[in-house]
């Protein structure tokens, strides 16, 4: 069964030919400031192939979640993040840079290149951000965090599904993000059949919880109005946090 779970965040659980992966793992109540507004999942982890990790923000390499993964995991990360996660007991990681391929289970890997300034985090090196181009008998596509950029007009050429991130985590973006807008302007670059909006809907400062009925799910669909206008050709998939769709 080929299929893509909406976790929450940047977390995906991608199953495609007996492979499954699972992104940026984000499995707290609460991370910092932030509160999930949506249930964790219960994942199983002892089925995990291999965990993406995207780049070293906090909301993407968050070390609570990797434990509660389990220290054994396989952990496919940005060159530069192994001594980091070695000191903290991750020592299976296999470092990437942008158009480095892994094979695992007969699935390549493609590592691609993302827009997502690096900042200074305390006690965390700075390495660049990648995404994922997943081949198997679906092509599929998970961005890491990403502005639109050039090469995603060859990246486009093999990609079937494209995971897109279409907001953050609170009520304005920082540079090396897409908006709903943004967002769908790379579908004319990538050129998919098919379109999930991830990272928006899902963690949000606990000072905002008043505003988050229309701030929280605004995002996703307004990706799908600009898609009907710029990108009529892609089927647009919302899922909600926790819900799956069969690819």
């Amino acid at each position: 069964m080929n299929r893509v779970t909406y976790v929450g965040h940047a977390t995906l659980l991608i199953e495609l030919d007996g492979l499954r992966l699972l992104t940026d793992p984000l499995l707290t109540a609460r991370a910092s400031h932030l509160a999930r507004t949506s249930a964790v999942p219960n994942l199983d982890a002892r089925r995990l192939d291999a965990v993406l990790i995207s780049h070293l923000h906090a909301d993407h390499l968050n070390l609570p979640s990797l434990r509660r993964l389990g220290k054994e995991q396989l952990l496919i990360a940005p060159r530069g993040a192994a001594p980091f996660l070695a000191r903290h007991g991750f020592h299976r990681v296999m470092e990437v840079v942008a158009g480095e391929t892994t094979r695992i289970k007969g699935i390549n890997i493609e590592a691609t290149p993302a827009e997502h300034p690096g900042r200074p985090m305390p006690g965390r090196p700075q390495t660049d951000c990648v995404g994922y181009l997943i081949h198997g008998s679906r092509h599929i596509y998970f961005t890491g965090d990403t502005d639109l950029f050039d090469g995603m007009a060859a990246i486009g050429e093999t990609v079937d599904v494209a995971l897109l991130p279409v907001w953050g985590w609170g009520p304005t973006l920082g540079v090396g993000h897409m908006n709903p807008y943004r967002a769908a302007k790379a579908l004319e670059l990538l050129r998919p059949s098919l379109a999930i909006p991830i990272h928006w809907g899902t963690y949000f400062p606990m000072g905002l919880r008043p505003f988050l009925p229309g701030l929280v799910r605004r995002p996703p669909h307004e990706f799908a109005e600009h898609a009907k206008l710029i990108a009529p050709e892609v089927r647009i998939c919302v899922l909600d946090p926790g819900e799956a769709l069969d690819l």
